[in-house]
């Protein structure tokens, strides 16, 4: 200890330091490297979660049911309708008609699982929509609100809220 102190003062530390001071530094340098560590393990996980959900999302799905503003999507419409997922693009195709191309991020940490959508393609092109999705083997059930509006908390799309559904099947 009387080691330490002689360098200090020869480095120009004036006046000898308290060890409750010195030791300040140390104890919020630990506390700081510990957060960071937790916080990397945690976004680690969760990296590797998401990257689960996008493998399992990846191909081609055929929408079994759909509905907006408290009305189903009419049943000739599903049988026209696709979603194909490469990667982190998604490209959705509703009555034949391309409805939208987007990128998607996922955060499965939250309940429910969350998606954004950054639609590159199509009426939203340029937007970003919040949604909400479920992944089970063989079917996946989103919920989106409208460019704009806040993030659904559930997987409803009544009248006058802005939101779409729909499950989608292998």
């Amino acid at each position: 200890r009387a080691e330490v102190l002689d360098v200090f003062r020869r480095l120009g530390g004036g006046t000898t330091p308290q060890p409750e001071n010195n030791m300040k530094p140390i104890r919020s340098a630990l506390l700081l490297g510990l957060t960071a560590l937790v916080i990397s393990q945690a976004w680690g996980e969760d990296t590797e979660a998401a990257k689960k959900d996008i493998a399992q999302l990846q191909g081609e799905w055929s929408m079994s049911s759909a509905g907006g503003g408290g009305q189903a999507l009419p049943s000739d419409m599903l049988k026209n309708s696709k979603r194909v997922c490469k990667g982190d693009e998604t490209t959705v195709v509703v009555g034949g008609q391309l409805l939208m191309k987007a990128k998607f991020r996922l955060d499965p940490s939250t309940k429910p699982k969350s998606i954004d959508y950054r639609v590159i393609s199509g009426p939203n092109a340029g937007k970003t929509q919040l949604g909400v999705y479920e992944l089970n083997s063989d079917t996946v059930r989103f919920c989106f609100s409208a460019p704009g509006m806040d993030r659904p908390t559930d997987f409803t799309a009544k009248a006058g809220d802005g939101r779409t559904s729909s499950v989608w099947k292998r």
